[in-house]
């Protein structure tokens, strides 16, 4: 399966060179091709830090995180089911918004606010009634967002027949940034026995995917000829 060359016009036929092959063949391949293009990386890295702000973080320490501010590990998970709530609306919201919108600008909003929503965590707390309903309804809606103009990215990159392998690669990243910021958090907290830190670390990480995805599909510029 034969990749499209990175700045290629988005119509550009896929040709197909193997059609029978070993899928384990097929998915280290079409590793081995992606990988050697830019925007494989940025894809990568950005859905680590996706995968580090959502599962890994919130998912896996919010629950604890609300223990530290007195509250039940029901009121905690009662939270985290809220967010779930409004993730079906945003992740779906944000689908329709992938086929109409730049899919870079659209990832652009959702990490930016998402950091920005991470940053404020720690101050929901202190705030007694909106405080952390606002971040339920915020983070909630952003949750799993990144996923359609993300697919929708990997598609305009590669193609529809690559994509698919192409963006479960990049779905390891994001398991991959999963499991570091649940060991980070994890650490961070026994260490200095608060989460602001991490939720500082995390926001931070989202503002910087909010660029890369920036920069995700653009092509290489031609330079002008220099007029004599």
């Amino acid at each position: 399966m034969q990749l499209r060359p990175y700045g290629e016009p988005h119509d550009a036929p896929i040709t197909t060179t193997v059609t029978k092959q070993n899928p384990l063949a097929i998915a280290f391949g079409t590793l081995a091709s992606a990988s050697k293009t830019r925007d494989f990386w940025l894809l990568f890295f950005s859905f680590f830090i996706c995968g580090a702000s959502t599962n890994g973080y919130v998912g896996t320490n919010l629950i604890a995180m609300c223990g530290d501010y007195g509250m039940t590990e029901v009121q905690g998970a009662s939270l985290l089911a809220a967010m779930g709530v409004f993730d079906l609306f945003g992740t779906t919201m944000s689908g329709w918004l992938s086929d109409r919108f730049n899919s870079r600008v659209l990832l652009f909003w959702y990490y930016g606010l998402r950091g920005l929503s991470l940053m404020y965590l720690p101050h929901a707390f202190g705030i007694d009634f909106f405080g952390l309903p606002l971040f339920a309804v915020f983070y909630g809606l952003d949750w799993i967002a990144t996923v359609p103009p993300t697919v929708r990215l990997a598609t305009d990159v590669y193609g529809k027949e690559s994509a698919p392998i192409v963006f479960g690669w990049v779905v390891a990243g994001h398991q991959l940034g999963a499991a570091f910021a649940a060991l980070g958090a994890g650490m961070l907290r026994a260490s200095l026995g608060t989460y602001t830190v991490a939720s500082m670390i995390s926001g931070g990480l989202c503002l910087v995917a909010a660029v890369i995805v920036l920069r995700i599909n653009r092509p290489a510029k031609v330079p002008t000829p220099q007029a004599i």
